[in-house]
């Protein structure tokens, strides 16, 4: 009698078998398809959306520090540089021309998704119908991609690109113990995240680390080999230290500290409570019943019946497959995104128990991936929790699933095909068809007015490629064209709230430390802003009316700072969606409230 006990044994590693990881060349093709269709749909993402409040944020930031503005010192700033020095790097090479942005995002957008398929042909390596399986998983990416959701240059994206391209390279490690380049470029790359998003990247940096830390132990008392281990930590602490040294240099260490972490961390961090509500949802319970009753039939069913293997993946595919039927069930696209959202916990619960259970019968840094790949995800939700931060990191989702899904191939051995790819199959066709309704709806884009008017199109140089609804563009052209007219070049400029990217659309230099009045990024009262109006001599002062940002935080923010600097500015001009104040002269101020003294 066969002994279950070898089914706990380690399964081997992909390089025991080259044939495993050998790519076909209709594979090769496929995930080339995989590539073009996601950047095809970041491209059909911007010919009819901008979300103008986000893109003026990265547009206009960009812009001033390609014109050599330092962030940190020169100007407040809450985020990490990588994204914005790339942004600038951009125009600093091609000039202000926006097309250019949508052109990165979708080359980047696609490069996720042929990123993610090489990681999961690497995780799948060792089970049955590893090449079906992981397409299957890639599919999703299409609608789901890095850039897919939200189509402009931003930070979650690129960070998300950042840790696949460590998650490469960590699973190479182990593939090339001897090697010294591998390690030195892993160990930079794990580092790479922390500089593009903080909250994201520092968990990242810290799991991995720690992650590589007890490997070295336990390799070291089993006397296994660890110096490939040794030069990727030690890569990654002189890496470290290179950054923290240039920051240092540029824009001052004591700066970025209070910029991007205590100013940030007092902005954004999320209660305790607020992060673990997430698992708090009555739901889960019957979506993880689903699973367990599944897991249950398969361990009673000793016969290995094929109708009962096909019904413990349909019990365990049940909990994803729902939000694609929900789209029968509600027209609401709320209710919908909602359903698609909440598989998050549950897999994420389902794939940390398969992580610990399994975790010996992997080897190398495969043991502790899974852990690293889940903290990532909780540091993502430090900033915008379930909902709001899911958008861009979906890879990070399939790969889990694509573990957990390699560990319970060597439990299920010859059955993969009655268990695993049904299961595969159902839950990729599920998140197809939920995403690319996720997608159209824009749901998660649901704080900007995207969806009120005809589709307009820019027709300023510079922005050309800008396109959305609304007459949000034609009334912020009216806007350029007057400014081109009526203000100096040189004069300060004061806009609010800043959701237009004005100052790279005019090439105007930005004079006022904050170019967004948001109370994540802005950290003046409105009385502050007067003072630093009055030093800067800020000249001219230009109010939005109507917002596309359609939340109320920002509409009354506006309102506080409008107030406070009405003793200083007078109306000049009415546009259609901009009123135009300039600076009331002190002189003419003085002499008008002599002559009302002298009236009898």
């Amino acid at each position: 009698m066969k002994s279950r006990f070898n089914e706990s044994q380690p399964h081997p590693s992909s390089t025991d078998n080259p044939q495993q990881l050998r790519t076909t060349w209709i594979e090769w093709l496929t995930a080339a398809a995989l590539f073009a269709a996601t950047a095809l749909v970041v491209v059909w993402q911007n010919a009819h959306v901008a979300v103008l409040w986000d893109l003026s944020y990265t547009l206009d930031n960009s812009y001033r520090i390609a014109l050599g503005q330092i962030p940190y010192r020169d100007f407040p700033f809450a985020h990490p540089p990588l994204t914005f020095l790339i942004q600038a790097a951009i125009i600093k090479l091609s000039g202000r021309v926006f097309w250019h942005h949508v052109a990165y995002c979708a080359l980047v957008g696609g490069a996720g998704t042929f990123l993610t398929w090489r990681i999961l042909r690497r995780i799948l390596a060792g089970a049955r119908h590893q090449r079906s399986i992981a397409l299957l998983l890639s599919l999703p990416l299409v609608p789901l991609g890095i850039y897919s959701v939200f189509p402009h240059p931003f930070y979650d994206p690129d960070c998300t690109l950042a840790i696949l391209i460590g998650l490469v390279l960590l699973m190479y490690v182990d593939q090339s113990p001897r090697s010294i380049l591998i390690p030195i470029v892993t160990g930079i790359s794990v580092v790479i995240p922390l500089f593009v998003k903080q909250n994201t990247g520092l968990v990242f940096l810290a799991a991995a680390s720690v992650s590589i830390i007890a490997l070295i132990v336990w390799h070291s008392l089993r006397h296994a080999p660890v110096r490939h281990y040794l030069i990727t930590l030690l890569s990654a602490v002189i890496a470290f230290a290179i950054a923290i040294v240039v920051i240092h240099r540029t824009a001052g260490l004591g700066n970025y500290w209070q910029w991007t972490i205590r100013f940030a961390a007092e902005r954004r961090t999320p209660a305790r409570g607020e992060m673990l509500g997430i698992y708090a949802d009555k739901m889960i319970l019957g979506w993880l019943a689903f699973i367990v009753a599944g897991i249950v039939l398969f361990w009673l069913n000793r016969n290995r019946n094929k109708l009962l293997l096909i019904l413990t993946a349909t019990l365990v595919s049940v909990p994803f497959i729902w939000p694609a039927i929900y789209l029968l069930r509600d027209s609401d696209s709320a209710e919908r995104a909602d359903r698609l959202i909440n598989i998050w916990p549950v897999l994420l619960i389902v794939c940390f128990i398969s992580a610990l259970v399994t975790i010996r019968r992997r080897k190398g840094i495969s043991q502790l991936l899974p852990l690293v790949v889940i903290a990532a995800i909780h540091g993502c939700f430090m900033s915008q929790q379930l909902w709001g931060s899911t958008y861009a990191i979906w890879p990070l989702l399939m790969i889990l699933i694509a573990m957990t899904l390699a560990d319970l191939s060597g439990w299920l051995k010859q059955h993969t095909s009655f268990v695993t790819l049904p299961f595969t199959a159902l839950l990729a066709i599920s998140l197809l068809i939920a995403g690319a309704f996720y997608v159209r709806s824009h749901e998660r884009l649901s704080y900007a007015n995207l969806d009120d008017g005809e589709l307009q199109r820019t027709t300023l140089p510079h922005l050309k490629g800008l396109s959305t609804r609304g007459d949000w563009i034609p009334n912020f052209e009216e806007l350029v064209r007057y400014s081109d007219t009526n203000i100096p070049a040189e004069a300060g400029i004061l806009l609010l709230p800043g959701e237009d990217a004005f100052y790279y659309a005019t090439g105007r230099k930005p004079q006022f430390p904050v170019v967004l009045f948001d109370h994540t990024v802005n950290p003046y009262s409105p009385e502050q802003i007067r003072e630093i109006c009055r030093e800067r001599n800020i000249t001219w002062l230009i109010v939005k009316q109507d917002l596309q940002n359609e939340e109320d935080a920002v509409d009354e923010e506006k309102d506080r700072i409008t107030t406070a600097l009405d003793e200083d500015f007078e109306q000049v001009e009415s546009l259609k969606n901009y009123d135009i104040y300039r600076r009331i002269d002190p002189n003419a101020k003085k002499d008008s409230d002599d002559d009302d003294d002298d009236k009898p």
